[in-house]
């Protein structure tokens, strides 16, 4: 009996469209690979509601996406929407979509194929066959604490977290550590934060009480971004709040050498939202030169979080394969030269789906 979801497109502004279509197409060789019944539904969201209706979020969108069992994003925003301010923002949307959804957990996968490594700020020789994941507490902590106060000669900004608020994201991050190596590392301030101590002592009843089988360790979130320039490839999974988590992925994103390549997720709401990191890229809007990468990784996350973990496979693998075979979008190639078009490189991914051995370098 095939596995029947739903899922919500939201292609927004500049390359979304291109690389949410890549994504879809992906999916869909994917679905006839392993007998997956997906159905899809887009909708208006970003800069493109904004010209559509007037508001980046409508309504109907937003019941669409809390009724799919994934939703699928491309990019937002960009300088004609720019005049803008706070909700009325592409961004705003985006905001009020998570914020709706409910989800608290976002997800960064940072690696760095041995094809691939010299285009990272670090040597090759250090950072080839990096693969981190970043778990990031989304809705809580320093960015939503209150009291909040800006006057002429003080302000006062408020980190709070509560155990239950520690406890689910740290199950998030043991529940994909399984998944992966088994291993977390849990980073705080707990030497000068009284957060941060109740953060480590949270975590780490959790992993011991409940995930037995996960190792779990603590670096101090200055440690911690040392260590990340250092040697990258200690790290397996990193269990974060709010301030540190949004430094520490970003610092991390930086390993693999273009945003093109790196998805994320948001998860633990109503329905789980997935997205490439990169921007709009009004500029190459319609070029057919966009990397897809980002966005079809987004994707095998989605076919992951359903426990699809042989379907997500195929796509981590077919991505792997058609980089290590040389079929780079022009952000990967200097000056562009020798680069292939975005159709050009899903083409060449889906035949390594439709293969009938997918193999790992």
């Amino acid at each position: 009996m095939k596995s029947s979801r739903h899922i919500v497109l939201l292609p927004g502004d500049g390359i979304g469209p291109e690389v949410t279509n890549a994504a879809r197409l992906v999916l869909e060789s994917v679905a006839v690979r392993y007998a997956l019944e997906l159905t899809f539904e887009e909708c208006e969201f970003g800069g493109a509601a904004i010209d559509s209706v007037g508001f980046p979020l409508p309504p109907e969108t937003l019941s669409a996406c809390k009724n799919a069992d994934g939703i699928l994003m491309g990019a937002i925003g960009g300088p004609r929407w720019d005049h803008l301010k706070g909700e009325e923002r592409p961004e705003g949307g985006l905001l009020a979509l998570r914020s709706g959804l409910g989800v608290f957990a976002n997800l960064r996968p940072v690696s760095v194929p041995a094809s691939l490594a010299h285009l990272s700020v670090l040597p090759p020789k250090k950072v080839e066959g990096t693969d981190i994941l970043v778990v990031r507490e989304l809705i809580g902590g320093i960015y939503f604490g209150k009291p909040r106060v800006l006057e002429a000669e003080y302000a006062v900004d408020t980190m709070t977290y509560s155990v239950a608020e520690i406890e689910r994201i740290t199950r998030v991050a043991c529940t994909w550590a399984r998944r992966r190596k088994g291993h977390i590392t849990s980073v705080d301030k707990a030497n000068v934060l009284a957060v941060s101590r109740l953060w480590r002592e949270t975590a780490t009843r959790i992993a011991r009480d409940e995930f037995p089988d996960i190792q779990m360790d603590h670096l101090y979130v200055d440690n911690a971004a040392m260590q990340l320039v250092l040697n990258p490839r200690q790290f397996d999974v990193i269990l974060t709040g709010n301030l540190f988590g949004d430094i520490l992925s970003d610092l991390s994103s930086t390993l693999a050498g273009s945003l093109g390549l790196l998805p994320s997720a948001c998860l633990g709401g109503i329905t789980p939202l997935f997205e490439p990191v990169h921007g709009s890229a009004p500029e190459l809007a319609g070029k057919d030169s966009a990397n897809p990468v980002g966005a079809i990784l987004s994707a095998g996350m989605m076919l992951e979080e359903w426990g699809e973990s042989e379907a997500a496979k195929s796509v981590r693998l077919a991505v792997e394969n058609t980089l290590k075979a040389g079929y780079w979008t022009a952000d990967l190639v200097s000056g562009g030269r020798g680069s292939i078009s975005t159709s050009a490189f899903v083409s060449e991914l889906i035949t390594h789906i439709t293969t009938v051995e997918t193999v790992s370098s």
